[in-house]
């Protein structure tokens, strides 16, 4: 059985979540092992999630309410050991200076655009991977 590597996707908008699914794939990138999704739709289920899960990278929508997912990405950097890295979603370009505010990894803007989706998750998945081999 081959490893797989596993995202936590947290929107209160199934359509968002699906889009992200759609977007990383099964696997993001050549030489990544297989992506398992794991979707969230709200704070406490994040929180259950990182707790009793392995989780690689976190895919955090910023437009969710009414916990946001650039507020749950600063709580996550400040209260969850070893914090997996962050992919935030954000509206507009121009929130990118509250995505840095928030500690985030990496930052993709939404609608999710497939390519710059699957890229960045890959590098985060790379780096997380790296670590832990």
């Amino acid at each position: 059985m081959q490893p797989t590597a596993t995202v936590l996707v947290y929107s209160d908008d199934a359509h968002t979540r699906e889009q992200v699914r759609l977007a990383g794939g099964r696997r993001p990138a050549t030489g990544l092992p297989e992506v398992e999704y794991l979707e969230c739709a709200t704070l406490p289920a994040v929180l259950r999630t990182l707790e009793e899960r392995r989780v690689d990278v976190c895919v955090l929508d910023g437009e969710t309410a009414p916990a946001g997912g650039m507020g749950v990405c600063r709580q996550l950097k400040d209260e969850v050991f070893r914090c997996p890295p962050v992919l935030l979603l954000i509206g507009r370009p121009q929130d990118a200076w509250l995505a840095s505010w928030s500690k985030a990894e990496a930052v993709v803007t939404h609608p999710v655009d497939p390519v710059a989706f699957a890229e960045a998750l890959a590098e985060l998945l790379r780096q997380r991977l790296s670590i832990e081999t």
